[in-house]
């Protein structure tokens, strides 16, 4: 039986009047990449911004229906949204690395949360860029300022850091968008890789990306979720006229 990471279920996201998700209901599976894709304004990044409450920063946003890990509804009033952002990774599409040094860009979200051991942090640090394909590049220069790092080790900085705090689900908001293609090429093995321990959920514009690192794909038009299935099949032989026109680039 397949394990789910997270479940939404009839998922809504109005911005006032506007509603930019329609009752939306998807499963994601644990240690598996599950692509979100459509054209600019579908509401692909809303829906994704919802699955970690990053929609309640934003002013006149009203999110209903429901959001499952495990037994428990993440969407509920009284849920401690701190620690659910520990649980569930983020990272944007722009690498966003803190004013701090690369030391400290990995060990602040442990810090926080209460880890104050040098040694601890020090192992937590290593293995986070172990994982984050990072360590080798950077283990001597660890006192210097994450942004003295390249577009694309920044951005692989911003997963160590997501790593550090040991989620269970990474969501990812078009990653490798503002990269070179080698870069890009490194941010998917990464990903390849990182999908052995977690359930991770990209939105992404890019078709071959989506076709090359993901296990399942959900195509959204309008707010709405027109269809999502194994990505192979959705490539190849897509059930709805909407999800063929724009894979095959006769829209969006």
């Amino acid at each position: 039986m397949q394990q789910y990471g997270l479940s939404a279920k009839d998922l809504s996201v109005y911005y006032g009047p506007k509603q930019a998700v329609k009752n939306v209901s998807l499963d994601f599976a644990n240690k598996q990449v599950t692509a979100l894709i459509g054209p600019s304004g579908c509401g692909k990044s809303t829906f994704l911004r919802s699955l970690n409450r990053m929609n309640d920063l934003i002013d006149g946003a009203k999110v209903t229906g429901e959001i499952w890990i495990g037994e428990e509804n993440i969407n509920h009033p009284k849920t401690d949204v701190v620690s659910l952002r520990q649980r569930i990774g983020m990272v944007w599409q722009r690498p966003n690395p803190f004013h701090k040094s690369i030391y400290e860009n990995i060990a602040f979200g442990p810090r926080y949360h209460g880890v104050k051991n040098k040694k601890q942090l020090d192992e937590i640090v290593e293995q986070s860029l172990r994982k984050a394909a990072l360590w080798e590049e950077t283990k001597d220069r660890l006192h210097k300022s994450g942004l003295s790092l390249s577009g694309g080790q920044q951005q692989r900085l911003c997963i160590a850091r997501s790593i550090a705090v040991k989620p269970s689900i990474i969501l990812m908001d078009e990653p490798a968008s503002a990269l070179d293609p080698v870069s890009t090429a490194k941010i998917e093995e990464l990903i390849t890789e990182l999908k052995q321990e977690y359930c991770i959920i990209i939105v992404t514009h890019n078709m071959h990306q989506a076709a090359r690192i993901s296990e399942k794909t959900a195509f959204f038009l309008m707010g709405d979720l027109i269809e999502y299935d194994e990505t192979d099949k959705m490539f190849t032989d897509p059930e709805k006229k909407e999800t063929s026109d724009y894979i095959s680039g006769r829209f969006g």
